[in-house]
C-alpha cells in the first residue's frame, strides 16, 4: 500500500514510522528543510535551547514503544522530583499551589471567600449549552479560582484564552467529571477510585518527561528511520481524489509534479490543510479556517545561580491575566531536567504572546528578550543581565479548541468516513501535546493498515 503523509511534524512522523512498521510503502511530504514542526533543539554555548515543547507526560505507553523501536530508550528522562512544586503569581509574589487539603487550607493563592465557594461546587447543576471554559468554572468553582488556577494554566497549556476556550472540546475530562458524576469534587473521588481499581492512572499524575539530548532528537531520529521517503522542500498545492486512489500535487525545486496514492495522512497544520483540500473539498476548507492559532515567542534565559534570590526547586510560575505582567510564565528549565545549563548557571525558559498579548510575540529578538529579563527579574529577585538569550518566535503556535470546535471535528470525521483512506492527523485533533500527537499517529497507521 502507497501512502502519503502530508506535513513531518510529530505527527506525521508519528504516522509514517507506524506505517513503515506495519509494512506500507511512505512517502512524506514536508515544505521546510528540516523534521519536527515546532519541536527543536540547540545547544548553544553549553545552554540546552527548546523552541517548541520542553517536555510531555506518560499518559500512554506508545511513546515508551516509538522511543524502543528507535532504540533510543535510553534519552527519557523523568523530571526532577522537585518541579511537582508549580507556583502561581499574585499580587506580584509567587504563591506554590497547594499539594493537599493542609496546604490547600493555609495557602494564600485564594481568599477565604474563594476557598468556602468551592463548597458549593456539589450542589451546582449541569449546563445546557456548549461553555467556554471561563464559563464553566465560573458557574461551578467561582471567578476567583477561575483568576487564580484556570487563567493561568490555560495559558501555560494553551496560550489561549478561557473565554475561548470550549471546555468540551479543550478539556473533555473535565467536562466528563460533570457529565458523568455531575460535579468535579465528586468526579475527582470516585474516578479515582475506579482508575485504581482498573489499573489506570489520571493525566495529572502522570510522570513529566523529556529526552536527555532534547526534544528535537524525537523527530530527528524518526527522520533518519524513514530517509529518502521524505521530500524536504516539497510544498503540496492540492490533494484530489479520483476513485479509490488519490493524487498529492505538489512543487519540488521549481518543479510541479504529482503522485497518485492508496491513501493519504494530511498531518499540515489547519490553515496549511484547508488550502490544501480547498478545491476538493470545499466545505471542510472553510472549516479548517475557523481554527485559530496565537502567536508565542520563547524566550530562554542563562543567569549565574547567585543572580537569582529565589530558590528554585520547582517546575516554574505561571502568570494569571488578572496581574497585568507582561509574560504567560516561565519554566524552571535547569531545575526540571539536567544539562540544560553550564555548571553554575541557570536556565529559564519564558513564553511570551498567545491571545492574551499577541502584540508582544511580534517584537524584534532583543525586545522580547529584554521584556522577559526585566518581568523575571522583579518577580524572581534577578540582579544584573543575563549570560545568554535566544528567542523563538512562532507566528502561528498553538491551535485553539474553541467554541465550535467541535463541530469542525465532526466536519472531519464526516469527511473521513465518506473517502476511506484519506485521513486527518495533527495536535487540532484529539489533543495537543507530544504524547497525544504520537498516540494519534498510531492509531491513524492502524486504522489504515488495517
Amino acid at each position: 500500500m502507497k501512502i502519503a503523509v502530508i506535513g513531518a511534524g510529530i505527527s506525521g512522523l508519528s504516522a509514517a514510522h507506524f506505517l513503515k512498521k506495519g509494512g506500507a510503502a511512505v512517502t512524506v511530504f514536508e515544505r521546510h528543510s528540516a523534521p519536527g514542526g515546532t519541536i527543536g533543539t540547540k545547544v548553544v554555548d553549553g545552554y540546552l535551547v527548546e523552541g517548541g515543547p520542553n517536555s510531555t507526560s506518560e499518559t500512554n505507553f506508545v511513546i515508551d514503544e516509538l522511543l524502543s523501536d528507535l532504540s533510543i530508550g535510553d534519552e527519557k528522562v523523568y523530571a526532577d522530583e522537585a518541579s511537582k512544586h508549580r507556583f502561581i503569581l499574585r499580587n506580584g509574589k509567587l504563591h506554590a499551589l497547594p499539594g493537599g487539603p493542609g496546604s490547600f487550607i493555609s495557602t494564600k493563592l485564594w481568599t477565604l471567600g474563594g476557598k468556602l465557594r468551592l463548597f458549593a461546587e456539589p450542589f451546582v447543576g449541569r449546563a445546557e449549552y456548549e461553555e467556554s471554559i471561563a464559563d464553566f468554572v465560573t458557574r461551578r468553582l467561582g471567578s476567583e479560582f477561575l483568576d487564580y488556577a484556570i487563567n493561568p494554566f490555560v495559558a501555560g497549556v494553551y496560550a489561549g484564552s478561557p473565554s475561548d476556550l470550549s471546555v468540551r472540546a479543550a478539556f473533555p475530562k473535565l467536562y466528563a467529571l460533570e457529565e458523568k458524576y455531575g460535579g468535579l469534587l465528586k468526579g475527582a473521588v470516585l474516578g479515582a477510585r475506579e482508575r485504581k481499581k482498573r489499573g489506570t492512572r489520571a493525566k495529572a499524575s502522570a510522570k513529566l518527561f523529556s529526552l536527555r539530548s532534547g526534544m528535537g532528537v524525537l523527530p530527528a531520529t524518526i527522520a533518519r528511520e524513514l530517509g529518502d521517503a521524505i521530500r524536504y522542500g516539497a510544498e503540496v498545492g492540492s490533494v484530489n481524489s479520483a476513485g479509490a486512489q488519490f493524487t498529492v500535487n505538489f512543487t519540488l525545486n521549481g518543479k510541479s509534479d504529482s503522485y497518485t496514492y492508496d491513501a493519504v495522512v494530511l498531518s499540515a497544520p489547519a490553515f496549511a490543510a484547508a488550502a490544501i483540500v480547498k478545491s476538493w473539498l470545499p466545505e471542510l476548507s472553510s472549516e479548517l479556517s475557523k481554527i485559530k492559532y496565537p502567536p508565542v515567542a520563547v524566550a530562554v534565559l542563562g543567569y549565574k545561580r547567585e543572580q537569582v534570590k529565589i530558590d528554585l526547586r520547582g517546575f516554574g510560575f505561571l502568570v494569571p491575566e488578572v496581574e497585568n505582567r507582561k509574560i504567560l510564565g516561565t519554566i524552571w528549565s535547569s531545575s526540571i531536567f539536567p544539562a540544560r545549563a553550564p555548571e553554575g548557571f541557570v536556565e529559564f525558559t519564558t513564553f511570551v504572546g498567545g491571545s492574551r498579548q499577541p502584540k508582544l510575540a511580534s517584537l524584534p529578538n532583543e525586545e522580547i528578550a529584554r521584556v522577559a529579563h526585566e518581568e523575571n527579574a522583579a518577580l524572581m529577585r534577578i540582579s544584573g543581565s543575563p549570560a545568554f538569550r535566544a528567542v523563538s518566535k512562532w507566528d502561528r503556535a498553538i491551535p485553539q479548541y474553541n467554541i465550535g470546535h467541535l463541530s469542525i471535528l465532526d466536519a472531519v470525521r464526516h469527511v473521513e468516513s465518506l473517502h476511506k483512506g484519506f485521513y486527518i492527523c495533527c495536535n487540532y485533533k484529539d489533543g495537543i501535546s507530544v504524547a497525544d500527537c504520537i498516540a494519534n499517529g498510531k492509531s491513524t497507521a492502524e486504522k489504515l493498515l488495517a
